[in-house]
């Protein structure tokens, strides 16, 4: 911190240097405006203008060109002119150039203590703390879990504001099996980020396990909740999955399972949900490989998906594989989505309803869709510069049950 402060009186030293450049120049410029003024020749001009204004009046009048009346008018239009041009020129009187110095130190006062208020506000000073601390716990040769935990929640009670504190603290209380402690600091997180889909699904699912696997109305409920804002919310459709494996409903473990990994950026648990997804599998009878066709459901693509020749080992194994299924037109969401890596290249899959992301949008929507196969280096559903890609437009939504079509991932995204 004491760098970071260092750093910040750095910054203000120009800025502090620009109030006072002024004061520097302030006599030479009295002086120059003194002597402008000195030597300002304009009122004699204009009353030089106005006599001789004021004489050819006179020789007209003589010679009969005007009469008195009218004479009389001119001159007094040129006199009030004179009058206004004169008094446009009066100047007030120059104040001393070290007028006015005083107020200079309580601005740069008020600058240097404004920009310490402002940070305190609306800066990271907590988060600089908070990563001082878990990088003291994490160098410390008697650190732990315990005694980091414990560092963290002196900074709660410091900074209760801060959702990072909560955020850290979440996930160690879980790991420690203090599951009422898990849920307080999550709650304390959603207070001060907002009731969000991700935050919601990891209380359901917290709160799920702590009441030992059991679907309680208030599980329900947040279950409701998160589906309500993000009907593809992936810990959520997890637990889904977990209580219809539990009550034997093995088809909509599958289900629930296949669309919660489509929208899973953790590798860990798109590997356990697939495990979950085998032994339902192997509880309803099918062997893996019979299960995608054997169990489809209404309209879908059947589809072989895999990677040029010419992009091999550009990116891990373990690298995401995103397959979507959408509309020509792209005005409706994703039809169906599914996960993969590319160590499951080659493959084939069918994309159906169970891979639908929304009721709203589905494959048995429409009669033609466009297939875009990505391997996403950063493992997000956005594209990012290095990706891989390919893709396949104008395919027949349909019968799932003949050949399947080809889709190579032959381009890099730039």
């Amino acid at each position: 911190m004491t760098q970071l402060w260092i750093a910040f009186a750095v910054l203000l030293l120009p800025a502090l240097w620009l109030l006072v450049a002024p004061l520097r120049r302030a006599r030479s410029l009295r002086d120059a405006q003194r002597d402008f003024e000195a030597n300002d020749r304009t009122a004699q001009q204009n009353v030089a203008i106005f006599r001789r204004r004021l004489a050819s009046l006179e020789d007209a009048m003589a010679q009969g060109g005007i009469d008195q009346a009218r004479f009389d008018e001119s001159r007094l239009e040129l006199e009030r002119s004179l009058l206004e041009d004169t008094s446009a020129l009066e100047r007030a009187a120059l104040k001393p150039s070290a007028s006015g110095r005083l107020v200079v130190p309580l601005v740069m006062v008020g600058v240097v203590v404004a920009s310490v208020l402002w940070y305190q506000h609306e800066g990271a000073e907590g988060d600089l703390t908070l990563l001082a601390v878990q990088r003291e716990v994490a160098n410390d040769p008697e650190g732990s879990t315990e005694l980091m935990v414990e560092r963290l929640e002196e900074q709660a009670a410091r900074q209760p504001e801060n959702p990072n504190v909560w955020q850290s603290l979440f996930p160690l209380y879980r790991e420690m099996g203090r599951g009422e402690q898990a849920i307080g600091a999550l709650q304390r997180l959603i207070e001060i980020e907002g009731r969000q889909p991700e935050l919601l699904g990891q209380l359901a699912q917290i709160e799920f396990f702590v009441a030992d696997r059991e679907m309680t109305p208030r599980v329900q409920s947040l279950i409701d909740e998160t589906l309500e804002r993000d009907s593809s919310q992936p810990t959520v459709l997890g637990i889904l999955g977990i209580t219809a494996f539990d009550r034997g409903d093995y088809q909509a473990a599958i289900d629930n399972w296949r669309r919660a990994i489509a929208g899973m950026n953790d590798p860990a648990s798109g590997d356990a949900l697939r495990q979950g997804i085998q032994v339902a599998q192997q509880r309803l009878g099918l062997a893996p490989e019979e299960s995608q066709q054997a169990q489809a459901e209404g309209p879908g693509i059947h589809l072989r998906v895999s990677l040029d020749d010419d992009l091999e080992g550009r990116l891990d194994d373990d690298v995401a594989v995103f397959v979507v299924a959408r509309d020509i037109e792209g005005e409706l969401p994703p039809l169906a989505v599914a996960r993969l890596t590319l160590a499951d290249l080659p493959t084939e899959l069918v994309l159906d309803e169970r891979y639908a992301m929304s009721p709203e949008a589905s494959l048995a929507d429409v009669d033609k869709a466009r297939l875009v196969v990505r391997a996403s280096s950063s493992g997000q559903a956005t594209p990012q510069a290095g990706d891989l890609f390919g893709e396949l437009s104008g395919i027949s939504v349909g019968a799932v049950d003949g050949d399947p079509v080809e889709v190579v991932i032959n381009r890099v995204f730039e």
